[in-house]
């Protein structure tokens, strides 16, 4: 399923972190899905990879970057991808990419780049278990 109007395809070659359905309570007063809700989804999809390579509890720190490049509209099946881009002493930036897929047509929708840090039971900053080098080529 390739994309004209960006050249985009979906990536077959990988797992979605997440995925869901646009629903029509998530629209906002024009009909297309609120960008918030985007978001939401996209934090969630980049948490779920920081959760496994922290082996516990990560907070969302800060937002680098976020592209809105096409709508998402009532009916698309949203697909994120997320994988990560660093890995600090205690925390993680992880690109997070999200595809809308409609009746033969695949579009990019946003991407963004997201800062994770791993936290204890307190909310307190901790380091980052040790992993071996494949582990992060799986995730990357």
């Amino acid at each position: 399923m390739s994309s004209p109007e960006n050249g985009t395809e979906f990536p077959r070659n990988r797992q979605p972190t997440m995925r869901t359905v646009a629903m029509p309570a998530d629209t906002n007063p024009y009909g297309q899905i609120f960008g918030g809700w985007i978001m939401a989804q996209m934090d969630l999809a980049g948490s779920v990879l920081a959760i496994e390579y922290a082996q516990g509890r990560v907070a969302t720190v800060a937002v680098h970057s976020m592209e809105f490049h096409q709508p998402v509209t009532v009916g698309d099946l949203v697909s994120s991808f997320a994988r990560i881009e660093r890995i600090g002493t205690t925390s993680i930036t992880v690109r997070v990419e999200v595809f809308a897929q409609r009746p033969a047509l695949c579009v990019k929708v946003t991407e963004a780049v997201i800062v994770y840090v791993a936290v204890d039971g307190e909310g307190q900053r901790r380091p980052l278990p040790e992993h071996e080098p494949a582990f992060q080529s799986v995730y990357g």
